[in-house]
């Protein structure tokens, strides 16, 4: 199985400012109108983990529902399926290994991993195999950090460094896993 995170940060690391929002994404233009690699993303998986706030903060937004595979939302307190999501999530709770075991039972093969807390407690469990990380030209000076701290240092190789719009930079790594 292939786990990859895409997501975007700020210049100086954080996924949320210090309010937990994520408004300052949009004020950037994406002159060039580029989906940012996020098509290709979706023909190589076939399932989205994230964890309950992402899955909140995804459900707040105005308009439909903007997945077409499948969703998994991690929670140990969400019990039920929230209306009008029956069709769109799946609730699971565990530990990251419990979870991709469960997911594979499933027939999953490939998942994009999202949010914040969530990439952290795959990372720790060597769970993640490439990272894909959109940087935004803002400094927020705090908030939600990508990676917070970690036990021991993960190399990475990069695989790829695009640049969109003269302003917002899309790198690739392969998490490598022969140091773990």
């Amino acid at each position: 199985m292939t786990n990859i995170v895409y997501i975007a940060t700020s210049l100086d690391g954080y996924i949320a400012d210090k309010n937990n929002q994520v408004d300052w994404l949009h004020d950037i233009q994406n002159k060039d109108g580029s989906d940012m690699g996020y098509a290709d993303l979706m023909d190589r998986i076939d399932v989205i983990v994230m964890g309950k706030n992402t899955f909140d903060l995804v459900a707040s937004f105005d308009g439909d529902w903007p997945y077409t595979k499948p969703v998994v939302v991690l929670s140990q307190s969400m019990k039920t399926i929230p209306n009008g999501c029956e069709d769109k999530i799946q609730i699971m709770s565990g530990n990251p290994q419990q979870i991709m075991q469960q997911i594979k039972t499933l027939g999953f093969k490939n998942a994009y991993i999202d949010g914040g807390n969530t990439i952290q407690q795959f990372l720790q469990a060597n769970l993640i195999d490439e990272l894909i990380i959109t940087t935004i030209p803002v400094l927020l000076g705090g908030g939600i950090s990508l990676f917070g701290s970690l036990e021991q240092p993960i190399k990475c190789e990069i695989q790829y460094s695009n640049v969109f719009s003269n302003e917002i930079v899309q790198s690739g790594y392969l998490i490598n896993k022969k140091q773990i």
